[in-house]
């Protein structure tokens, strides 16, 4: 008996692990395939898994039609908000760790920052347009890095928080005997300790300002200032769907998330095989 269920058991087990992988793998073919596939092809009754002729055509009308400037926006976007987020992050959770503050304002803080992060987009979309329209930051990169802020700083601070809670005490110590000046226990000190969390923090900055829509749909205007997730929008038509552009521009917006996924894995891999030995 107990034979019969280990061989079931393990006839069961490879045919539900392709399974999972035919569904989590199988999306991603299809994008690569259709954006090497005729126009013609990608809209005939019957698709063909393979492409019948392989073409660059629609990578070629990407990046004539002004795609590369969409990918620089969005790598511009993506990279100043990000930075922003963690250096600002960084030193808002180091203060909320190290100092003291009266009738426990950091607990607080703290819970400010869950409820930033609990309030959906569309909420804050109405009055971040008013404030601004006010200031004159709209249709502008800049001001779109500072949009981003309401939803990357908060996960940053509380992300952070952790990291530098865990830093022992006595390294700063130590270095403040030595006669080291805040700034260079922050510098030399705190921010190596905390080089893995910045690194996984990066990742969900990287990928909320890649892959945002609303705040970007609202605030840029100009057809030279889109990012990549807005001009991916114009390849739906009312009438028709440029299936082939729209796969190949998916393409190209995937692409620096996943190298930069692989090199912050890479550190972070390293990161922790250095703590362990």
């Amino acid at each position: 008996m107990a034979s019969f269920v280990d061989t079931k058991r393990s006839i069961l087990f490879p045919v539900l692990l392709a399974g999972i992988l035919i569904l989590t793998l199988f999306p991603i073919y299809w994008i690569v395939v259709t954006s090497f596939k005729l126009p013609v092809e990608n809209i005939l009754p019957v698709p063909t898994l393979f492409p019948q002729r392989f073409t660059l055509e629609n990578y070629a009308k990407i990046l004539t039609g002004g795609g590369l400037g969409k990918l620089w926006n969005s790598v511009f976007v993506t990279a100043l908000s990000t930075l922003l987020s963690l250096a600002l992050g960084f030193l808002a959770s180091y203060a909320l760790v190290r100092f003291r503050f009266p009738a426990r304002l950091n607990v607080i803080f703290l819970i400010w920052i869950i409820l930033a992060k609990m309030l959906p987009p569309v909420v804050l979309a109405v009055p971040l347009y008013d404030m601004f329209a006010r200031l004159r930051l709209m249709n502008n990169l800049w001001g779109l890095i500072v949009v981003f802020q309401v939803y990357t700083l908060p996960y940053c601070i509380w992300m952070l928080f952790g990291y530098v809670k865990a830093m022992p005490l006595e390294f700063e110590e130590a270095a403040e005997i030595d006669g080291a000046s805040r700034l260079q226990v922050l510098r030399l000190i705190a921010l190596p300790l905390v080089r893995t969390g910045l690194a996984a923090t990066a990742i969900f900055c990287i990928i909320v300002a890649w892959d945002e829509f609303l705040f970007t749909m609202l605030f840029i205007r100009s057809p030279e200032l889109l990012t990549l997730p807005l001009q991916i929008a114009n390849y739906i038509g009312e009438y028709e769907t440029l299936w082939g552009q729209l796969m190949g521009i998916g393409m190209l917006a995937t692409l620096p998330i996943v190298l930069f996924a692989k090199v912050v894995y890479r550190q972070m891999t390293s990161a922790y095989s250095l703590g362990l030995k």
